[in-house]
């Protein structure tokens, strides 16, 4: 059994407002901590990953196929693979939670080296 600890200190602002931290990669699942300061926009992407992800503090709204969906505190939600999705935080409060990518996020793509 692998054991990590999460620090705030390990979290990569990847775009402006947007921190992600990879907190633990397995062989058939990774998992990460995200935080995304008010008024904050992930841009339309997709991947390879399913990404499952639970919503600990704030609200985001995803848009996928054009249609916006909001997820707040508490809330789960799945995105299937290679479903081109978007995320902006509206609200004047930090959104965090965490999300798990299967396949794997080995090296995920805003480290050096990571994947695209």
């Amino acid at each position: 059994m692998d054991i990590d600890s999460y620090d705030a200190g390990d979290a990569v602002e990847v775009l402006e407002g947007i921190h992600l931290a990879q907190l633990v990669a397995g062989d058939r699942a990774s998992v990460q901590h995200f935080r995304i300061e008010p008024r904050a926009i992930v841009d339309t992407h997709s991947h390879e990953h399913e990404q499952l992800g639970f919503m600990n503090r704030g609200e985001l709204v995803f848009t996928i196929d054009g249609e916006e969906q909001i997820v707040g505190p508490n809330d789960s939600y799945v995105i299937p693979a290679d479903e081109p999705h978007a995320a902006e935080n509206r609200s004047d409060d930090v959104a965090n939670g965490i999300e798990v990518f299967v396949p794997p996020r080995e090296i995920p793509p805003w480290v050096e080296g990571g994947e695209t």
